[in-house]
């Protein structure tokens, strides 16, 4: 078994996707050395989201892939706009299934979606655990109208960080402000017209945004949640407005094997929101699975 490092190096890889899409990703370790997590960001996030949560399941001696989603960050924009919940669920699957030994999956929002159908949806085992980061089988139809909104606003982009900064503290209005706003420049990209705007596809957004309904699949996600046969985490925000109390207890009614997690003065964004909190339960949860590091 691996042990607890003290410093594990980051690097960047790529890794094959479904439909000729190549994904960017932060990878610590080596899966010949460690049992594997694989951390999938939300919808217009991308891997630096991950960043803290990464260092600390490397340093637990996890070996960790932290990818973008396609149309984000550095991953490959899909040529055919294909940005279905399909596509994003093979990636997932793809990714899994390139290992030596079957990982965990950690997944947030739309990441936490692609996890649960890749791993519900296919007949043979692509996992071995599953954690659910305030996304489940339900989802709240106004959360997820208002995290399209925040992606679709600004098409034009920012003059500033600072200008991008004020944005973000209005959409989540509970989060303190930064001061230093240099860490927003992985998230955006300075256009050869001078303005900032945000590192995805802006196909992604529209095209989520006309397909939310006919994605939910409300059937679709319930048999993809009642076929999880791993250990599953669910971990919510106690202030979600996409992942209801209600949304919650449903799914654990459909996954009666799954532990739960609802995290006080968290958001949607539970990861940013409570960092310290939301890596607590993640590694306690994954330390019990069968293989997992031992804690030196």
């Amino acid at each position: 078994m691996a042990s607890v490092a003290s410093d594990v190096p980051k690097r960047t890889e790529r890794f094959a996707a479904s439909g000729n899409v190549t994904l960017a990703a932060d990878v610590w370790g080596t899966p010949q050395d460690a049992p594997s997590v694989v951390l999938l960001h939300g919808g217009g996030q991308t891997r630096h989201a991950w960043q803290g949560t990464g260092e600390t399941l490397a340093r637990a001696g996890w070996h960790v892939i932290s990818l973008d989603l396609r149309g984000h960050g550095d991953s490959d924009w899909a040529d055919d706009e294909d940005y279905s919940m399909s596509a994003f669920a093979g990636d997932a699957r793809c990714v899994a299934e390139s290992l030596p030994q079957r990982p965990v999956l950690v997944g947030a929002s739309i990441g936490g979606l692609s996890a649960m159908l890749a791993i519900g949806e296919t007949e043979h085992a692509i996992a071995s655990g599953i954690v659910l980061v305030d996304i489940a089988a339900r989802v709240e139809k106004s959360g997820a109208e208002k995290i399209l909104g925040f992606m679709r606003a600004c098409p034009d982009g920012f003059e500033s960080l600072e200008q991008a900064a004020d944005a973000i503290a209005q959409y989540l209005p509970h989060r303190k402000r930064p001061r230093d706003t240099s860490g927003l420049s992985k998230n955006l990209r300075l256009h050869p017209d001078g303005r900032y705007r945000w590192h995805w596809d802006p196909v992604f957004a529209e095209m989520r945004s006309q397909r939310t309904q006919a994605d939910r699949f409300p059937e679709r996600t319930a048999a993809a949640a009642s076929a999880l046969d791993v250990p599953t985490l669910l971990v919510r925000g106690r202030m979600s407005d996409l992942l209801s109390e209600d949304g919650a207890k449903h799914f654990l009614g459909l996954a009666p094997h799954a532990e739960f997690v609802d995290v006080s003065g968290a958001g949607h964004m539970v990861a940013g929101d409570r960092n310290e909190v939301f890596g607590e339960a993640v590694c306690g949860f994954l330390e019990k699975l069968p293989g997992a590091p031992e804690r030196g």
